[in-house]
C-alpha cells in the first residue's frame, strides 16, 4: 500500500472519530467515481472539511484546495493543512489564480485521486449557498474529470466562522451523482449543492456515523 493511501485511511479514521464525538455525522448518496474527480461543496465553516475527509470513502484519497496565505502562514496551521488534512496551496491573490490552482491540483487529478474545491472562494455567514466561481468547473474540464456536487449541513452549528470553540450538533453530507463539466455551468452546479442540502432528491440508503 502506498504511502498516500495510507495517509488517507488514517485521516479518514481519524476525523470519523472527530465527528463521532461533535456530534455524529450522516452520510447520504452513493459514491459513483472510480477515479480522479473534482468535488464541489458549499462553505460555511472549518469543519467542513473535517467532514468530508471523514463522509469521503479513504480510497478516493481526497485533497483540498485552500488559500495558501491562510493555512500556511503560521506553523500549527501548516501541520494541520500538510499532516492532518491534505492541502494543496493555491494562492488567492493576483492574475493568474487558476494557473495556481490548475497547476497543484492536475497532478492529484491524475493520479487518481479527489480534488475539493469550495467555489464560493469563502466562508458563508448566514447560511446562504454564495455564487459559484468556476474555477472548478474549468480544472474539471481541463483534466478531463466529473465534477460530483456535495452538500453540507450542520457543520456550522458545530463551529460557526469566526468562533474558537465547538458545539457539538448533528452533522450531514448529501452526495450527489458525477456530472460532465462539459455539459455544466458554474450556475448549475450551485444549483444542484443547493437542491442537495434542501432534500430535493430521493432518499438513498443512509450510514451514519454514530455519535
Amino acid at each position: 500500500m502506498t504511502a498516500p493511501r495510507i495517509a488517507s485511511l488514517l485521516r479518514n479514521a481519524l476525523w470519523r472519530a472527530v465527528c463521532g464525538v461533535s456530534g455524529g455525522l450522516t452520510v447520504t448518496g452513493r459514491w459513483g467515481v472510480s477515479g480522479g474527480c473534482v468535488v464541489v461543496a458549499n462553505h460555511c465553516s472549518h469543519a467542513d472539511t473535517a467532514v468530508l475527509l471523514a463522509a469521503l470513502p479513504a480510497g478516493a484519497r481526497p485533497v483540498f484546495a485552500a488559500a495558501a496565505d491562510y493555512w500556511f502562514d503560521v506553523p500549527v496551521r501548516r501541520f494541520v493543512a500538510s499532516s492532518l488534512i491534505g492541502v494543496l496551496p493555491v494562492r488567492r491573490s493576483g492574475a493568474d489564480t487558476y494557473a495556481q490552482l490548475l497547476a497543484a491540483a492536475r497532478p492529484a487529478l491524475e493520479a487518481g485521486r479527489t480534488v475539493v474545491v469550495y467555489p464560493e472562494g469563502t466562508r458563508s455567514t448566514d447560511g446562504t449557498v454564495g455564487e459559484f466561481r468556476s474555477g472548478a468547473l474549468r480544472l474539471a474540464r481541463d483534466c478531463g474529470v466529473p465534477v460530483v456536487p456535495v452538500a453540507l449541513l450542520g457543520t456550522a452549528d458545530v463551529l460557526p466562522k469566526g468562533a474558537g470553540f465547538i458545539s457539538p450538533a448533528p452533522m450531514r453530507v448529501h452526495i450527489g451523482e458525477p456530472v460532465d463539466p462539459d455539459g455544466a455551468s458554474a450556475a448549475q452546479l450551485r444549483q444542484q449543492v443547493v437542491a442537495l442540502r434542501d432534500g430535493e432528491r430521493p432518499r438513498p440508503r443512509e450510514l451514519a456515523l454514530a455519535a
